[in-house]
């Protein structure tokens, strides 16, 4: 953090601007979890989550250099900040980020985020993806009982990694529980396919120079996408995640997120390719409570 970045955080904390935000967020998060019958994390803290958000955001700027939050209307910050904490997100470990698209404001995931928020299932242990090369011992096979890809043999040598050699890709959910890992298996055609449903149809710089890890992106997604929404979990949590999942397909600086996640983790960088629909949850996110706690009127944005 930069001396300039550490002497605003002190001037927030100073101001207490921050503080309604994270009350207004947090009493909300209570209600649905009175309502619904949903909880967050037992180590996810809501406050230091919206805290760390508002620290990003109130330096944020869009492309034009505007204030985000300015810019960006009231009702999708909240609705930004609410799938943030419904998934049990944290700014601070860069397992998302908030992109603005006009006067909408998005939250989008990182690897990161995506292996957290599925990780939160009633029973999902790990969340893996892996390169298929030119020259790799690779086999699998289709479970005739269940229909689910199995990986029976993958052998990789390091002279073999080359990622203008990539056949494809495999994402793991591995479970818990007695039930089978949901394995999801793609040709580098597929992926390719995929990519071009986005903005930069394949051809920005993060798929030009790390190919590999944009293929293991969009075949976690894949993975994801399908075991998520085939579980018993919170439908709360279900939608949260598709709504940040369909984000993708916005466009968006998506070279800087993935230098952001590289320089965390090279090896565990996704991107998610969906198509944005209305967000459902904002509806219960505007109800107003009857207690005299803050509001969501309240927050200065």
């Amino acid at each position: 953090m930069s001396q300039i970045e550490v002497k605003r955080k002190n001037e927030i904390e100073e101001s207490g601007d921050h503080k309604t935000w994270v009350e207004a967020i947090t009493s909300k998060i209570s209600e649905l979890e009175n309502k619904e019958g949903f909880s967050v994390p037992k180590n996810y803290s809501v406050a230091n989550a919206v805290k760390s958000a508002y620290y990003k955001l109130i330096t944020a700027k869009t492309k034009d250099k505007q204030p985000v939050l300015k810019v960006c209307d009231k009702k999708s910050i909240v609705n930004a900040l609410m799938d943030m904490a419904i998934q049990g997100l944290s700014p601070a470990k860069n397992q998302c980020y908030f992109i603005p698209y006009g006067k909408e404001l998005q939250l989008q995931r990182s690897y990161f985020g995506t292996v957290a928020a599925v990780k939160r299932m009633s029973n999902v242990e790990n969340v893996y993806a892996t390169i298929v090369y030119e020259d790799d011992k690779f086999k699998f096979g289709i479970n005739p009982e269940t229909g689910i890809y199995e990986i029976l043999e993958h052998e990789q040598s390091l002279e073999n990694i080359d990622i203008n050699k990539i056949k494809g890709a495999y994402a793991v959910v591995v479970t818990s529980d007695d039930s089978p890992n949901y394995v999801e298996i793609m040709s580098i055609a597929q992926i390719k396919q995929a990519w071009g449903q986005g903005m930069m149809n394949g051809n920005s710089k993060a798929h030009q120079n790390f190919t590999d890890q944009m293929a293991k992106k969009t075949v976690i997604n894949r993975a994801c996408k399908m075991f998520v929404n085939t579980s018993d979990d919170s439908d709360l949590l279900v939608e949260s995640f598709n709504n940040t999942t369909e984000n993708e397909y916005k466009e968006y600086d998506e070279d800087q997120e993935v230098k952001e996640e590289i320089k965390e983790a090279p090896k565990k960088t996704i991107k998610f390719e969906q198509k944005p629909k209305e967000n459902k949850l904002i509806k219960e996110v505007q109800k107003q409570s009857d207690n005299k706690q803050p509001s969501l009127e309240d927050v200065p944005f």
